[in-house]
């Protein structure tokens, strides 16, 4: 059996959770999740746990068994805690700015870079060269932060660029001089 899906979810006081028709909805402080559950894993909702269980030894069921009770646990812990992910822009002249809904980003181009924060996404700067992209939604969450990194790609021999706060850059050594 895996290990991750025979786990059950503990519901946290404050956290509703309905099952209907394969479709969980979790509801917490922070907002609302849905997700459609495949109807080979079955799912319970009693006493205050979430339990996953799979029909079959298949291959791809057994995979499917882990993944949806990962889903899931990140269901509840964003509608809970939420999520987080910072980034660090770097470079001369670079800079970043939140308008609106909107994150205005100058970073070396003819022209500003704007990206539109969508449903349950806020965009925060604590400085000009920080990014903190919050929600609920793990998987977008990530996914906005990775079209942002994506934007200036990071330079090996100077680091600019944009940059998850946790990455590790190695700088690449210069040219020498001749003899």
């Amino acid at each position: 059996m895996s290990r991750i899906g025979r786990a059950p979810i503990t519901i946290p006081s404050g956290v509703d959770v309905k099952l209907v028709d394969g479709i969980i909805t979790v509801k917490g402080p922070k907002g609302t999740l849905t997700r459609d559950i495949n109807s080979i894993i079955k799912c319970e909702v009693n006493n205050g746990k979430i339990v996953f269980t799979r029909p079959n030894e298949d291959k791809e069921t057994r995979a499917k068994h882990g993944l949806y009770r990962a889903l899931v646990n990140n269901m509840v812990h964003g509608v809970t805690h939420g999520y987080d992910k910072a980034l660090v822009i770097n470079g001369i002249g670079y800079k970043a700015q939140v308008v609106g809904n909107k994150l205005v980003l100058n970073i070396g181009y003819s022209h500003p870079v704007e990206f539109v924060a969508p449903a349950g996404i806020t965009f925060t700067c604590p400085s000009i060269t920080d990014i903190v992209v919050s929600g609920v939604d793990k998987e977008l969450v990530g996914q906005v932060a990775a079209n942002i990194k994506a934007s200036r790609v990071i330079e090996p021999y100077h680091a600019y660029g944009v940059r998850y706060k946790t990455d590790v850059v190695v700088i690449k050594e210069g040219k020498k001089a001749g003899k």
